[in-house]
């Protein structure tokens, strides 16, 4: 497995719960992905308008059209359901993050 493939699979968790925290308020798709590139964190969107229609299909996202200065934009929010999904996955990652930097502590100190 190439180093590319690793950090994509790596990516894809990260990316899926920092929209789930973006989402409080309505965007849309392309005001998203300026958001997220503005944090430092790349995201292309080829992988962020998948990501988005996934969510929304499973509830975890409603979305809504809307016409802004004579452009149709699709607007995203996260659902109920997406608060439990975001609030389940961070507990996941709050676990994670702190077995690394115990492990990484321990190298560190060898």
């Amino acid at each position: 497995m190439g180093r590319d493939t690793i950090d994509s699979e790596m990516n894809r968790g990260f990316l899926q719960l920092l929209i789930l925290f973006l989402l409080e308020k309505a965007t849309y798709g392309y005001g998203i992905l300026q958001r997220v590139n503005g944090l430092g964190y790349s995201v292309e969107e080829n992988s962020l308008y998948p990501l988005l229609r996934r969510l929304a299909e499973k509830g975890y996202l409603s979305s809504k059209w809307e016409v802004v200065e004579n452009k149709p934009r699709k607007y995203y929010e996260i659902s109920k359901e997406g608060r439990a999904l975001r609030k389940q996955q961070y507990e996941v990652w709050k676990q994670q993050n702190e077995i690394l930097s115990g492990l990484k502590e321990e190298i560190d100190h060898e």
